[in-house]
Parts: C-alpha cells; structure tokens; sequence
C-alpha cells in the first residue's frame, strides 16, 4: 500500500510535513488541579494533575529539594480499533518511565520542595502518536494546574514512506507501514532534546 500518491497525498489528505489536526480543551474535570483533553487527528487523550501536596506514594523518596514527580500511562480498553488481549503492564510501565523522564526534565521541582506532583494520561482513542499526544497532553494539564516549568515539553511521532520521504505526526497507519518510528520530546526554547525513541530499531535515548 502507499502511503503517498503521485501528488505526494497522505491516505488521510495531508502532506507529508503537515500535522494532523489539533483540538484541545484545558480544565475538563474539576476534581484535579490541573486537566486538559486533546486531539491530534484520532489519536484521543485526557490528562489530569494533582498537587502539588504532601508525598503519598513512597516516603522515603521525599526530598527537601525537590518536588516527587510520579507519572501514570493508561490506555482505555475500548481505545483501539482491534480489541486484542495482550499483555499491557509492561507497555504501560515503560511509556509511564518515559513520560515521567520527560515531565521531570521540564518542572521547577525546587519551588516544590517536600511535595509530589501527580500526572495521570489515559489514551481514549488510538491511531499513532500515543505517546507524543500524552506528553502534549500532560504539558497542558501542568499548564492548567499553575505548576511552574522551565519550558512547555512537546513531543512528536514521525516515520517513513517508501523508505525515504519523513512523516511528520504519523497516524497509526504510516506507524505500522512506513518503516522507522521516531518520537522526539523537546524543550523547545533551549533546543534540548530530552527523549528520543526509534521503534524499529529499539534503541532510546535520554540526554
């Protein structure tokens, strides 16, 4: 199957180095201090912050410096298109490592000294990107809960067509047909890339 026409179209109209189109809603629950829903194409996600507030998860990992960030990555059981069983507790973990890598590199933990913050993604619909719109999503819910930052963390998934033409924010489709992955998490004021990840070549990166 191609993945670009002769006019250089992606299946889904785009063009290669254009995104999927966005929608995004900050503060869509009120229990948490900070939430925010967001869309990138079908690719569906909420994300919900708590605290800062007083450590729960593991006392002994408090400091008198800096802020404990714990991080949560879950994907709905009806968010994909085929219902398969398979196991999700490792997947999970690590895209909650990743995630937790990212977020941590972005948040003034010093101004929150004795405290946790929690940040909770729940994928509600899937087609490409997870993870990048999981980070989008968690940078608009610290945003919604007033948690300072050093930058605003971004992230995207691209991959390739015919082996030679980059796809910027691949759909589920480019992902599982066009060769390489690659997700990038940037700061993107400084430059500083503080994740990389190539599925294919299963190889991550973390600066």
């Amino acid at each position: 199957m191609d993945l670009l026409s002769r006019q250089g179209l992606r299946t889904d109209g785009r063009r290669s180095d254009e995104l999927r189109r966005i929608r995004c809603k900050m503060g869509v629950f009120n229990q948490p201090d900070g939430s925010a829903y967001l869309e990138q194409g079908n690719t569906k996600v909420v994300a919900a912050v708590y605290g800062p507030h007083e450590i729960r998860t593991n006392r002994s990992k408090a400091s008198n410096e800096n802020a404990v960030i714990n991080c949560q990555y879950s994907m709905a059981t009806f968010s994909r298109s085929e219902r398969k069983r398979r196991p999700r507790d490792n997947k999970s973990a690590e895209l909650t490592l990743h995630l937790k890598q990212a977020m941590t590199t972005a948040i003034k933990t010093d101004l929150y000294p004795k405290s946790q913050i929690d940040i909770f993604v729940q994928v509600l619909q899937s087609d490409g990107g997870n993870y990048s719109v999981c980070v989008n999503a968690a940078t608009l819910a610290l945003i919604d809960a007033g948690i300072a930052m050093e930058e605003f963390v971004i992230s995207c998934t691209s991959s390739l067509a015919n082996g030679e033409t980059p796809l910027v924010d691949s759909s589920n489709l480019e992902e599982t047909m066009g060769g390489p992955s690659l997700t990038v998490a940037i700061l993107p004021i400084s430059g500083k890339v503080n994740y990389i990840m190539s599925i294919t070549f299963a190889v991550v990166f973390f600066f």
